[in-house]
């Protein structure tokens, strides 16, 4: 075991995947030159060689389509969009080619060796250009698979996993906690499943879930309900695409309540589609209706980035209006 933080864990993930085969190839804005603007990718280049680990001009719609193309040839490209708010310009790229590749040629090809790691959310105090939480744009797009991982050890795991997937995947990485903190990780190769939901706290009162970053939120927030001996289960999602709903809904059927917390804005984000899901699947089993504590339906703010920010206070009043409906 080593302690990293979750910069280091995804330079590691990337490290050992290039050295279990010659044909991963990693690439993006600066990521050959300097790590890329979080150093995500540092020491690859010298490691691996500038064939390797490379700059590509500053267009994200390029990045995309050159890594469909690397993919379709059977190589694993893992490509890096600098900032999640950056994503939109290749957004045809993915929604049109990547997530249809397979679909359209009858299986004949595909590109199931895509990668596009890209950092998203807010808390850096970066504005509304680079603090979004897309994931709801792409979860409506059959074909893609994507991950969101909440610390250090799951983010190894996660992208060695998402990298020799037969299916492209978008992992999305919680920028905010880049470096916030360390973990202990495994030095070795290991691999964790993709879709599988995972409980990281269980409890019999309530089920609290949600994913990234936003999951240390919603185990502070029920360390304060425990206070008032309210007993929370957490549940992180992992994956939205596709998403755990038998884990999800077998917890409401045992606590009978459920709060969702994501930090994107509140209308049609990927909250939605699990209250309106999970209330179908448990609506006789629940308690008390399920509440979605949200970012706000605004551009995110700069100068109040707190008083938007999701944080652990918000779910808190949640969960305690949902044991007193």
């Amino acid at each position: 075991m080593a302690k990293m933080n979750l910069l280091q864990a995804i330079n590691n993930a990337l490290d050992i995947a290039m050295a279990k085969h010659d044909n991963v190839y990693s690439f993006g804005e600066d990521t050959g030159a300097f790590g890329g603007v979080f150093r995500a990718t540092s020491g690859l280049t010298e490691k691996y060689g500038r064939h390797r680990n490379f700059n590509t001009p500053l267009v994200e719609q390029g990045i995309l389509g050159f890594a469909n193309g690397l993919a379709s040839q059977g190589s694993y490209a893992v490509a890096e969009i600098q900032f999640g708010d950056y994503i939109f310009p290749a957004f045809d790229q993915i929604v049109n080619e990547s997530a249809k590749f397979r679909y359209r040629s009858g299986n004949e090809f595909n590109v199931g060796g895509l990668t596009i790691r890209t950092p998203y959310g807010g808390g850096i105090a970066g504005g509304h250009y680079h603090s979004q939480s897309p994931e709801a744009y792409f979860a409506h797009t059959p074909g893609l698979k994507i991950v969101m991982p909440r610390n250090p050890h799951m983010a190894k795991g996660l992208l060695l996993s998402a990298i020799f997937d037969k299916n492209p995947v978008l992992f999305m990485e919680p920028k905010r906690l880049y470096r916030a903190s360390t973990g202990e990780v495994p030095e070795e190769e290991y691999y964790l499943e993709l879709g599988k939901a995972d409980i990281v706290k269980e409890g019999k009162d309530i089920t609290v879930l949600a994913w990234g970053a936003q999951v240390e939120i919603a185990e502070k927030a029920a360390e304060k309900a425990a206070e008032d001996g309210i007993d929370c289960e957490v549940i992180d999602l992992v994956s939205i695409l596709p998403w755990d709903i038998d884990t999800v809904a077998e917890s409401v059927m045992k606590t009978g309540r459920l709060v969702v917390t994501q930090e994107a804005p509140l209308t049609n984000g990927f909250a939605s589609e699990v209250a309106a899901s999970i209330q179908d699947r448990c609506f006789l089993y629940l308690e008390s209706p399920i509440a979605r504590v949200c970012g706000l339906d605004t551009p995110y703010p700069l100068c109040h980035e707190k008083e938007y920010f999701v944080d652990h206070l918000k779910v808190y009043e949640a969960i305690k209006a949902s044991m007193t409906y």
